[in-house]
């Protein structure tokens, strides 16, 4: 027993945690590391029983994610049209990524008044309208200016990632062509429609994709009552729908069917009188 007025020393001990038990993080890397393979387990199992068409559009993704590939003719449309198509339902988003993808583009910000696109029966047309300084083509040439090379190049990049197929069109204003002999606005538009083609073909267009190459010479003013305005020259490149409609016998008239069937009778009635 200690003595009256003895101090005696007060130990305290201090227990050292260490940070690896349960309050530790080592077993949320873990538990990531599960919840990333059970993703990628269910991904898989979706995958096997997915349609053929998602299938293959989720393997092209893996084979380029940054979706470029059609730029240099080597991606999936490149090879054959095959793919997803876009169709009518979609065009107004395949529009609006075609603006987002002209804007991105400074030197294209002053031609945002010429180029319209709009959502037709056909398909989406997209149209590049000359003014008066800023034009697509060499004046009276079939060459395609700066402006309309980089324009086209944009747009081959674009639709070159689609398995739809495109139609190029020319447009003239009513101008003659002075001094070139019996070179018309007839030459003047088809040799530009194929300029146009060729470019396209080259920065991004798969072989086959376009369908038909057409001059219309002056036969279709966008300004009918201003026949020299220079809007009225243009080039149009229409995409088409993925699922053209197909026509079936059950779409004829029913009165043309008649008077089919009743021209017929008629044959057979003669040649048997003969």
């Amino acid at each position: 027993m200690p003595e009256l007025g003895s101090t005696q020393p007060i130990i305290i001990k201090k227990k050292i945690v260490g940070s690896g038990g349960h309050h530790g993080g080592a077993w949320k890397v873990a538990y990531a590391d599960f919840v990333t393979a059970m993703m990628a387990l269910f991904i898989v199992l979706w995958l096997m029983n997915a349609s053929p068409e998602v299938q293959q559009a989720v393997g092209g993704y893996f084979r380029d994610p940054t979706g470029k590939a059609g730029q240099t003719g080597g991606g999936q449309a490149a090879a054959g049209g095959e793919g997803l198509a876009v169709k009518k339902d979609d065009f107004e988003g395949l529009k609006a990524q075609i603006e987002q993808a002209m804007k991105q583009m400074p030197e294209l910000k002053t031609l945002r008044d010429q180029v319209a696109m709009t959502v037709t029966g056909e398909g989406l047309r997209i149209e590049l309208l000359e003014a008066e300084r800023n034009t697509f083509f060499e004046s009276g040439r079939g060459d395609p200016s700066t402006t309309g090379t980089d324009v086209l190049e944009l747009l081959a990049a674009q639709l070159g990632e689609l398995p739809n197929h495109v139609l190029i069109e020319w447009h003239t204003d009513s101008k003659p062509i002075a001094g070139r002999g019996g070179y018309s606005n007839w030459e003047l538009s088809t040799d530009r429609a194929n300029a146009a083609r060729r470019l396209m073909l080259e920065h991004g267009l798969w072989d086959g994709q376009v369908k038909q190459v057409r001059g219309y010479a002056d036969q279709h003013l966008r300004k009918a009552d201003a026949p020299d305005d220079p809007s009225n020259r243009r080039i149009s490149v229409l995409v088409q729908y993925g699922e053209p409609p197909t026509a079936t016998a059950s779409d004829a008239p029913a009165e043309k069917s008649g008077e089919a069937k009743a021209g017929r009778s008629s044959e057979a009635a003669a040649g048997k009188g003969k």
